[in-house]
């Protein structure tokens, strides 16, 4: 008996054969490689020799360095806090979140400065003038930087006040809070910096 076929047929089953193969190599070269992952410790990944990690406004990454002055006109730069743990605010005058927050942060930071805790707030672009006057409200004690042109806001790829992100000893971001954070939030940040353990 003869079987019709229609021309092109074979090379369709051909094209669809190669294509099958293809995605099967797919599948496995995928698979191979996800195995790998999960068998590599987070403990592991985490403790990579500091000169491996990239530089990016991201957890588990090197926070980026920045220079900014102070309202008393001192420069300030990140990593001279290298060794210490620190909590990076972004934030402005104006924003109703920031100002709720302040006040645990300066209680915090009075706290656990004797353990070398830095707060490093670094405002949104705003006068000297604006700046200390919100200082002198809330009778803050740490840095306030001042941060002419947003550089470091676009550093860190601010979108939203206030930003906060707390550096380790070893200068790796190691969590990144958007939006106002609570009192238990930010103790339970300072405890996995090792600050009132």
């Amino acid at each position: 008996m003869m079987v019709d076929r229609k021309p092109g047929s074979s090379r369709r089953n051909l094209l669809l054969g190669i294509g099958a193969l293809i995605i099967v190599g797919l599948v496995v070269a995928g698979f191979s490689f996800t195995r790998g992952s999960e068998n590599t410790p987070a403990e592991q990944v985490e403790r990579q020799p500091i000169s491996n990690l990239e530089t990016a406004p991201e957890k588990g990454a090197l926070a980026p360095d920045f220079t900014l002055k102070n309202i008393d006109g001192e420069v300030v730069r990140l990593s001279d806090f290298r060794g210490q743990p620190v909590l990076i605010n972004l934030w402005a005058t104006w924003c109703g979140p920031c100002r709720l927050e302040m006040p645990a942060f300066e209680e915090r930071f009075q706290t656990y400065k004797d353990d070398g805790f830095v707060v490093l707030a670094v405002n949104f672009d705003e006068p000297t003038e604006d700046v200390a006057a919100f200082r002198d409200e809330f009778e803050l004690s740490f840095e306030l930087l001042l941060d002419p042109g947003a550089e470091v806001q676009k550093l860190y790829r601010n979108r939203t006040y206030p930003s906060s992100f707390f550096v380790n000893r070893e200068g790796v971001i190691q969590i990144q809070h958007i939006g106002v954070m609570t009192e238990g939030q930010l103790d339970g940040y300072l405890a996995e910096l090792g600050l009132g353990t």
